[in-house]
């Protein structure tokens, strides 16, 4: 069983930087792919990145790309979303997810992952 426990959300002007943090806890919580995802009020959930278990390669979606970066520390088992020159389009609640495989799908679609955070509220306004 994998926990994903998700913090480091808030206020934020535009323009602004956050650092979203993701402790990954199980057993071999270092094979697997982590994903972030996020949720706008009444829209869909988005698939904005994702990392494989070695820390290897990362995907971006195009919204994010250039702006986001992720990282991650198997020995501290925690993955790292820093997100730079925050919009308000990306105000939503952020989520971390787990995939069973290590390396990050094409796609980056819910239902390739099985394991999920709480989630964690950014809000980026003026």
């Amino acid at each position: 069983q994998l926990y994903l426990v998700e913090s480091g959300g808030g206020f934020v002007q535009p323009g602004g930087s956050l650092r979203l943090s993701c402790v990954a806890s199980g057993r071999h919580s270092d094979y697997y792919a982590i994903g972030w995802f996020r949720q706008a009020p009444g829209k869909e959930r988005e698939g904005i990145s994702c990392i494989s278990g070695d820390g290897g390669s990362t995907t971006y979606a195009d919204s994010v790309k250039g702006r986001f970066t992720m990282s991650r520390d198997n020995a501290e088992e925690v993955v790292q979303l820093l997100m730079n020159g925050l919009k308000p389009e990306d105000t939503a609640a952020y989520y971390c997810a787990a995939r069973g495989f290590s390396d990050c799908p094409s796609t980056l679609r819910e239902s390739y992952f099985g394991a999920w955070g709480q989630g964690t509220q950014v809000t980026v306004s003026s």
